[in-house]
């Protein structure tokens, strides 16, 4: 029994290697590139990849509220500009301020 179960194998994978190990049983071969070519298959449904499932798309994904576009102020400033402009940009990102 192995001392860790993240070290185990269960009974079907031990037998497989034995077989392959004795030569009963062919090793399989592992195509990585046309695993993933075949994967792209089942990676956006039908519906998905016309108008109608882009409209679904952005509805389910539309926000739930509406929110204001923040109000964007420029204040000038110089080298000797007054502190207190400065004071009044803290204030408006923090009021307690």
């Amino acid at each position: 029994m192995p001392e860790s179960p993240k070290e185990g194998q269960n009974f079907d994978a031990q037998q497989a290697v034995e077989n392959i190990a004795a030569g009963n049983e062919k090793q399989p071969e592992v195509n990585v590139q046309d695993d993933y070519e075949a994967s792209k298959a089942f990676s956006t449904s039908e519906i998905d990849q016309t108008a109608a499932g882009s409209e679904a798309a952005k509805a389910a994904t539309a926000p739930k509220q509406n929110l204001p576009e923040p109000e964007v102020t420029n204040l000038e400033t110089g080298p000797d500009s007054d502190p207190e402009q400065y004071r009044e940009m803290a204030r408006d990102v923090n009021p307690r301020l």
